[in-house]
């Protein structure tokens, strides 16, 4: 028989399943097959070094910061819960908003983004040269911070090119208009074409016409995977017709017509 005492510190240990029948000599309620085991509690703290040591036996590596005596959230066998385990965070995405020319050349940005959890951060990126609209830039570590330890998760950042009044973009070509005054396409000459690299000089040849395409090697938009690698940039010209011309003028323009209609 127990004595009070000890029937008092298994009541407080166990609650009703320590006087269930078969429990009077301290131990759990077992299925007579031995296939499994029933636990109860009632609510009372409980020392899981001791509960587990005696389950499985001491040393076994099974520590009670593994278990959670509360209730709700992820429970498993009679109302323990899992602790959260380890894990990577949360990605985040965020857009930034650059230019023709600061995609083709690659540039600095400080962006102000929101993480999932309300809190804003500020951040400067490099925005690699060649970038196209929509791409993402991947920053690894600059997302959520990770669980328990586990490794922060990813920014990825969509970059959105502003179009161009000067240029436009096909694949890894760069495509542009030239204003050719009458006289240079007639006669030709020179004009400057404007690229991604500065002003260069052009050679117009005599009788070009408007539609003519100069092509400008390695002018282009430079390849994200190879450096050395450029598109070409290819210009089309467009004539300039005289709006107004004085009576002189266009007594030339007219004799210059008739003689190069007799020619």
């Amino acid at each position: 028989m127990l004595s009070d005492e000890e029937k008092k510190k298994l009541y407080d240990r166990f609650g009703h399943a320590a006087f269930e029948e078969g429990a009077g000599d301290g131990h759990f309620h077992g299925d007579p097959q031995g296939s499994y085991q029933e636990f109860y509690f009632n609510g009372a703290d409980v020392d899981l070094d001791d509960l587990f040591g005696d389950l499985f036996g001491h040393g076994q590596g099974f520590k009670s910061s593994h278990f959670d005596s509360s209730f709700g959230g992820d429970h498993f066998g009679g109302g323990f819960r899992r602790e959260a385990f380890s894990g990577k965070g949360q990605d985040v995405t965020a857009c930034v908003e650059v230019s023709f020319e600061e995609a083709a050349l690659g540039c600095e940005k400080t962006i102000r983004f929101q993480h999932p959890d309300g809190t804003m951060q500020s951040l400067q990126v490099h925005i690699p040269a060649g970038i196209d609209h929509g791409q993402k830039v991947r920053l690894r570590g600059k997302g959520m911070p990770g669980r328990n330890g586990g490794e922060a998760g990813s920014l990825f950042l969509e970059v959105l090119v502003r179009e161009s009044a000067s240029f436009e973009r096909k694949g890894m070509d760069v495509y542009s208009t030239v204003n050719v005054p009458f006289i240079t396409a007639v006669l030709g000459g020179e004009v400057i074409v404007n690229t991604l690299y500065g002003k260069v000089s052009c050679k117009i040849k005599e009788g070009t016409q408007s539609g003519t395409k100069i092509r400008l090697r390695g002018k282009g938009i430079v390849s994200m995977k190879n450096p050395s690698v450029k598109g070409d940039q290819y210009v089309t010209v467009e004539i300039q017709v005289p709006r107004h011309l004085n009576p002189e003028a266009k007594k030339k323009l007219k004799e210059f017509y008739d003689a190069s209609r007799v020619a």
